[in-house]
């Protein structure tokens, strides 16, 4: 195998343990609970620490599919028939499209809950806009509710959905809530529903970690958790110092393992790079050798074409000369020879030449 492809092999799967990582550590209740007080409305300027505790369960982190049919799954409990999110058979279902972090949230009323699905994207992708995956998750999570948390034409119980999307390497720190709203266009009326069940909201992370401010709070957060600069230390430093959550030992270990993955997908890069890089200076220096030879050959050709035409007319005026002094004055080869001062060493090459004319 390619020395090159060997390397994208193995970067591919420190990639992928990467992206696991990253999703694990994202999907820590003390993080998820310091997102949900910067981004939905019910949840701002609570302590985190009391948010947490309104995160149902444990979240689902890479097993709900997004896929029409497969998010949710029957099953029967104690004789009754129940719907419930999709998180089995995950070898069956391998390579299915799955939502990173899924999970449900109590509200302070302790009646109603909504539906939260955490998404971690590198940078913006390029083959696709984000915004339009952004709203067909969203839009899934509502879709799939029906015969799981609301039956029939019950549409008054479904629940409000938030998908919030991580994007790191942006060129600036955004924060972006982006919902459905109300404009009359011929006359009033006070429609029946709720325009809050649609929430996306998207947080673009800067390259560079922001300064600690409450704007930014969020953001030097989850810049912290998730930058590949950091070292394990400086970033458990800003989460447990600087935002009070517990450095537990299993979430020191994510962050050493994740950190460890970064310095190992940095030097699959530049192995990847060096590789491609005399790869590339070959097939430069090869094409660049064939053209510097092609001119080098067209410079010498025409020199050495007007050298030999230069001889060659120089010769052809002798051989007139030559033949001119024996038409007209009478001379013999070797007196018109003699008279035109030609050399000896060049004498035997015109009396061929004058021989071979003669006998034509």
């Amino acid at each position: 195998m390619d020395t090159e492809i060997k390397h994208r092999v193995k970067a591919t799967d420190i990639n992928a343990q990467y992206d696991a990582s990253a999703k694990s550590l994202l999907g820590n209740k003390s993080i998820l609970a310091h997102i949900l007080v910067k981004t939905v409305d019910e949840f701002k300027k609570m302590n985190p620490n009391e948010v947490e505790k309104l995160i149902e369960g444990t979240p689902y982190i890479s097993k709900v599919p997004v896929e029409s049919g497969l998010t949710n799954i029957k099953f029967k409990s104690k004789g009754q028939r129940l719907v419930g999110l999709n998180t089995e058979y995950c070898e069956i279902n391998e390579g299915l499209v799955r939502f990173d972090i899924v999970f449900y949230v109590n509200m302070k009323d302790g009646l109603s809950q909504i539906i939260v699905n955490i998404e971690a994207q590198k940078d913006e992708p390029k083959g696709y806009d984000i915004l339009n995956r952004a709203i067909f998750y969203v839009s899934r999570l509502i879709s799939s509710q029906k015969e799981r948390d609301f039956e029939n034409s019950h549409y008054d119980d479904i629940k409000r959905v938030y998908s919030i999307w991580v994007c790191m390497n942006m060129d600036e720190n955004i924060l972006s809530h982006i919902h459905l709203t109300k404009k009359d266009l011929v006359g009033k009326y006070n429609w029946k529903g709720k325009l809050d069940l649609f929430n996306i909201v998207m947080i673009g992370l800067g390259r560079e970690l922001p300064e600690n401010n409450e704007m930014y709070e969020l953001h030097r957060l989850l810049g912290a958790l998730l930058s590949q600069e950091l070292t394990a230390d400086e970033k458990l430093k800003v989460i447990g110092t600087e935002y009070d959550i517990p450095v537990e030992e299993k979430f020191r270990e994510d962050v050493s393992i994740m950190c460890n993955l970064s310095k190992g997908i940095e030097e699959k890069g530049i192995a990847i790079g060096e590789e491609r890089g005399i790869r590339l200076g070959e097939e430069r220096g090869i094409r660049l050798g064939e053209e510097r030879g092609i001119r080098l050959g067209e410079e010498r050709g025409i020199r050495l074409g007007e050298e030999r035409g230069i001889r060659l007319g120089e010769e052809q005026g002798i051989l007139s000369s030559i033949r001119k002094l024996m038409s007209n004055l009478k001379m013999n080869l070797e007196q018109a020879l003699d008279t035109l001062e030609i050399s000896e060493e060049e004498k035997p090459k015109y009396r061929e030449m004058i021989n071979n004319t003669a006998n034509k």
